[in-house]
């Protein structure tokens, strides 16, 4: 056999599925004159920009991490690697606007949910909930539960040391987060229902100063979670006055997402409208049935907002069902102070009855406690749990659904997390169809294997942005193909300030991804949510092939990104 002492990979398509074969040496010796002028060239694929445009024809060379040229018919020759996607299409790399993602690149920096399904860049540190800063109070619960939760040393307390340690192993793809206010508000203030002192308040915004110009995007609330629930209207514009100031977004879970929605939108709305600062509403949704019908009064008033030149967008995931700790159904008063304190109130009999009365309210707004299903536990006790919904789960415990419910929590240390079935599919499509809307997952990083495979998490950990694509657009055809990469690439982009990102442009950073229109789908499901996606063949970033032919090349290139960068 002829031995080959060089190896090029040229890209065939295959029934619109990429393949990469080897060449031999003799067939390499046909370029050898020439020089070598692209990394890599992306041949034949059908490209869209990213900004709304229709698809069309042509070429992408990459020279480092940035597209060098677009032209239909580049001399395949002239490049080092080379990827056909004839039948394919190339869009920007997805833009998660909403993530939580932190510890778990540090378990995992390989990012699999996430660049298997395109996204080259997570935008994290929402809900008012971020790594850092912490006081000693805070610090050593967090250390306690990265501990427990993922066997993570907890050694920093500020966004640099936070970024220090994501650096340490790298990462598959690029990182930008923003400032937590409900962190923030523990460190300073303290996890205690009282307003701030002037002293207090002026920490808090020379803070967010700071944090900004340390690489935050901006600033996060978490209003219906405690301790950034406390926070009155004014405290908040007087820290959203100090993120505008410094160019900074405020992305905001609001105070209420049903029955007082139109409320915490206007207070949303009013914030900006003083402070003059980007508006970034999370999750965009409408709650419970009773509240469906006033899905037209919440699209108008962000519609009036953006004709009054506030700049507001929102996001939501293509889901009808949420995520986050089975503690939220209890009162923001019991969940004061620490964890250990919640607890104890759990324990407490005197308290017994107003939880009950707090519980059965939340019941009647979902009309079942089969509408809640239990994602992910902490111990072994209780994994035979996951997946179930309470129902199903305090039968099998031989409990009522409150009783189970509240000893779980205390067995469980309050680490319980739920999905929650709540919205109508109509108001859905017409959420994720808003000329206002982007997309963002709402989740993590995981993976099917090791710490992060764990428990039964919301599948749009693994499917959001595929499912957008594949149901909505192509199936639904809520919008085009087209329409619906913007909503994750240049919208979110120009949002939060991520500059030269978000477009397949000519001095662009090469974030791309090469996918099948017409087979991208999600495959994550209820019960089985650790699944990739089909339909992604390629994931590049900043100029390095992550995932090839739908596999995870291993490669960490992505950045942790400080607006403007």
């Amino acid at each position: 056999m002829h031995k080959i002492s060089r190896r090029q990979f040229i890209k065939h398509s295959v029934k619109g599925t990429a393949l990469l074969v080897p060449v031999a040496s003799n067939i390499l010796l046909q370029g050898c004159s020439k020089k070598k002028e692209y990394d890599l060239v992306i041949s034949g694929g059908v490209v869209y920009d990213g900004l709304g445009n229709p698809g069309k024809e042509t070429d992408i060379a990459v020279n480092g991490d940035k597209i060098f040229l677009l032209k239909k018919n580049l001399d395949k020759g002239k490049a080092k690697k080379v990827i056909e996607a004839k039948g394919l299409a190339v869009s920007p790399g997805f833009i998660d606007a909403h993530s939580h993602t932190a510890l778990e690149l540090m378990v995992n920096p390989k990012a699999e949910s996430q660049v298997r399904q395109g996204v080259t860049t997570e935008i994290s540190g929402n809900c008012g909930y971020s790594p850092f800063p912490f006081s000693d109070l805070i610090f050593e619960e967090e250390k306690d539960g990265a501990e427990k939760e993922y066997n993570i040393d907890l050694d920093w307390k500020d966004i640099t040391g936070f970024f220090n340690r994501l650096k340490e192993k790298g990462m598959a793809l690029n990182y930008g987060t923003l400032l937590g206010q409900g962190t923030l508000r523990g460190a300073v203030v303290g996890l205690d229902d009282r307003p701030p002192t002037e002293s207090q308040l002026t920490e808090m915004k020379k803070l967010v100063e700071e944090n900004i110009k340390s690489g935050a995007l901006g600033i996060s609330t978490g209003l219906e979670y405690a301790p950034g629930s406390f926070a009155k209207t004014p405290e908040l514009l007087a820290l959203c006055q100090t993120a505008a100031l410094n160019n900074g977004v405020y992305s905001t879970h609001m105070r209420n997402e049903g029955d007082s929605l139109l409320e915490a939108i206007e207070e949303s709305i009013e914030i900006a409208r003083k402070t003059k600062i980007s508006l970034h509403i999370s999750h965009l949704k409408v709650a419970y049935q009773r509240n469906w019908s006033k899905i037209d009064n919440a699209l108008a008033k962000i519609e009036a907002a953006a004709k009054q030149g506030i700049n507001i967008l929102a996001d939501r995931y293509p889901y009808i069902a949420g995520s986050t700790g089975l503690g939220y159904f209890f009162p923001l008063w019991a969940k004061q102070g620490t964890t250990k304190d919640f607890i104890a109130r759990l324990k407490d009999p005197n308290l017994d009855a107003k939880f009950r009365s707090h519980l059965q309210a939340r019941e009647n707004k979902l009309g079942s406690w089969d509408k809640v299903l239990i994602s992910s536990v902490l111990t072994d006790k209780n994994k035979t749990f996951e997946g179930k919904n309470i129902l199903e789960a305090a039968g099998e415990a031989r409990k009522e659904p409150y009783e189970f419910i509240r000893d779980l929590l205390v067995e469980e240390e309050n680490r319980v997390s739920m999905i929650l079935f709540f919205a109508s599919e109509d108001n859905l499509k017409r959420i994720l169809a808003h000329p206002h809307v982007v997309i963002g997952a709402d989740g993590v990083a995981a993976a099917p294997y090791g710490l992060l495979g764990k428990g039964k998490p919301h599948p749009r950990y693994y499917g959001t942005f595929v499912r957008v694509l594949g149901k909505y657009a192509r199936e639904e055809k809520i919008f085009s193909l087209a329409r619906g990469i913007q909503k994750m690439t240049s919208m979110t982009a120009q949002k939060f300030g991520l500059g030269k990102r978000g477009q397949v442009k000519e001095g662009y950073f090469a974030d791309l991804v090469v996918f099948n229109p017409e087979t991208i789908i999600d495959c994550a499901k209820w019960k089985n949510p650790h699944q990739y996606p089909k339909g992604i063949d390629y994931v590049i970033v900043n100029g390095q092939v992550v995932i090839r032919e739908g596999e995870h090349t291993g490669k960490l290139p992505g950045r942790i990104l400080k607006g403007n960068t």
